[in-house]
């Protein structure tokens, strides 16, 4: 396990369980946290497969490879959620952010209806879980509405309906939607569902750990190295020795690799409301606003709440307080709120050519996998990603397999949002180092907040605590060497190249980095 100080202490103090941002999620804050159990301190050191990353890919992959005789280990770097399956809204749908016309246009009609047949497979699993472990998770079938509010919308909505329709998705035109927002035309999709991610993660938990699974949390994997006999994961001094390695993180391997530039990091903000009025929807309520915004209830320890979404930008590069601050304008705007109880971030993946990338890593040593690209549905492609990757290890054929080969690479010529994503990166490796407030000591830093600043000509990442105590760090990331931005909401470092993030005091929280922001020593 690693040294106490390695692991990231910033966000422990809460008495919660813990996620990589400091604003605290409604799933949080339940009193449902309670029932979580400790990892094993300690365990063997082999085992035919090692998943990192706690979350519902890797649950979901750990429960289907224990069930099929293989033993397994999952390590997760801080704790069992920590990451996106701790902060998503929880939508499943049989639907995607990738619109199935945008898969017709890429890769073909039948993979068009391939991408339906494997999103629908993940929703009929989750279902299927629920039941079959008798996991009490909220589990509940909703219709969903999608709505556009004038003409240039209405027309994305129409190819949405064409396609979706194409694909073998059940969706129709009906008269309006559940909101107070007035339409132009509105389509719903039945048999879609929403859930409490912790509680369903937490019963995969408990069957994987009842079939023999072992969870070890504070434990990251810092490198994969190959073997004669297969490889090692290694987590500082511990070595675990297996035939497959699954990163399950939601984010590809530490280092540097094709996937980085295949991925664009990105922000999505979440508010969970109470109203005056009683007016919650019952359904799924999702806008064609760009970016859109997206609705639904749900009730945790006999209160009901809205919970409402959007406002997604790129990691690094807007101003977080300005997307909360104009996600609650728009929420008061069109519902009668009486107290805003919780509001939140999260961090998800937009691929390059719109399908996520579940497979073998390209270039890396055999048995080594890897699932990412998610887009903003991480829950449905999370759970087919940990199908797919199961089938893969154990050498079995999967339907799904080819259409999100990571291997899929296309020409950079002939991807226009590969070149336009990683322009934005070679932008902001730039531009980042041509700016900066220039100080005159450390003093002048307000309490609680972080800021690149420039002193005695250097620049430094600086952080001073609401005690007062100053952490002074490289503003460069360890990744690809990109500077590094102040999340004032979430309370981190994030880069806005790859995604990368750090605690204030320079802890890394989440890769694709691998070491900590470089410590540095200036005169107050």
């Amino acid at each position: 396990m690693n040294e106490p100080e390695k692991q990231n202490t910033f966000f422990r103090e809460k008495p919660i369980l813990p996620r990589d941002g400091s604003n605290e999620s409604i799933w949080q804050g339940s009193t449902f946290r309670h029932q979580l159990t400790n990892s094993p301190e300690n365990t063997e050191e082999s085992c035919d497969v090692v998943i990192v990353g706690g979350g519902i890919t890797g649950f979901t992959a750990a429960v289907r490879l224990q069930e099929q005789g293989k033993s397994v280990i999952l390590a997760e770097a801080h704790t069992v959620a920590y990451g996106t399956t701790g902060g998503t809204s929880a939508h499943i749908n049989t639907f995607a952010d990738t619109t199935y016309a945008e898969v017709e246009q890429n890769f073909g009609y039948d993979s068009a209806k391939l991408f339906a047949r494997a999103i629908q497979e993940a929703v009929d699993t989750i279902h299927t879980h629920a039941a079959t472990y008798r996991i009490d998770c909220d589990l509940e079938t909703k219709d969903a509405y999608v709505y556009a509010e004038d003409e240039s919308q209405q027309k994305e909505l129409d190819s949405l309906l064409e396609s979706a329709l194409r694909a073998g998705v059940n969706a129709d035109v009906v008269a309006g939607s559940p909101l107070p927002i007035p339409a132009l035309k509105v389509i719903r999709l039945p048999g879609q569902a929403q859930f409490h991610p912790l509680k369903y993660l937490t019963g995969l938990r408990k069957v994987f750990e009842a079939l023999g699974g072992i969870v070890l949390e504070h434990t990251r994997i810092e490198d994969v190295e190959q073997e004669e006999n297969g490889l090692i994961a290694r987590s500082g001094d511990r070595k675990l020795r297996t035939r497959a390695v699954v990163y399950a993180t939601h984010i590809t391997p530490g280092g540097v690799n094709a996937l980085h530039f295949l991925n664009a990091p990105y922000r999505s903000y979440v508010l969970a409301v109470t109203l005056n009025d009683d007016a919650y929807p019952d359904d799924l309520v999702y806008d064609m606003q760009e970016p859109y915004h997206y609705f639904r209830s749900h009730v945790i320890d006999g209160q009901k709440y809205l919970i409402v979404g959007g406002n997604d930008h790129k990691t690094g590069h807007d101003d977080p307080e300005v997307a909360f601050q104009e996600l609650e304008t728009y929420t008061k705007e069109h519902f009668n709120v009486k107290d805003i109880a919780y509001r939140w971030s999260s961090q998800y993946y937009v691929p390059a050519d719109g399908l996520p990338y579940i497979g073998k890593m390209p270039g890396s040593p055999n048995g080594l996998y890897t699932a990412t690209g998610y887009n903003g549905n991480g829950m449905i492609l999370g759970t087919i990603a940990g199908k797919i990757l199961s089938d893969l290890v154990r050498e079995r054929e999967n339907p799904y397999a080819e259409l999100f080969d990571p291997g899929r690479i296309k020409p950079l010529a002939i991807n226009p949002e590969l070149i336009k994503e990683n322009a934005d990166v070679a932008y902001h490796f730039i531009a980042d180092r041509l700016s900066a407030e220039e100080l005159d000591s450390l003093r002048d830093v307000p309490e609680d907040t972080g800021m690149i600043a420039k002193i005695g000509g250097k620049k430094v990442a600086v952080y001073k605590s609401p005690s007062g105590e100053v952490h002074t760090l490289s503003p460069v990331c360890p990744h690809a060497h990109c500077y590094v931005n102040w999340n004032a909401s979430e309370k981190s470092w994030d880069c806005p190249c790859h995604g990368a993030r750090f605690s204030p005091e320079g802890q890394l929280i989440t890769g694709p980095a691998r070491k900590d922001l470089e410590k540095l020593t200036l005169p107050a």
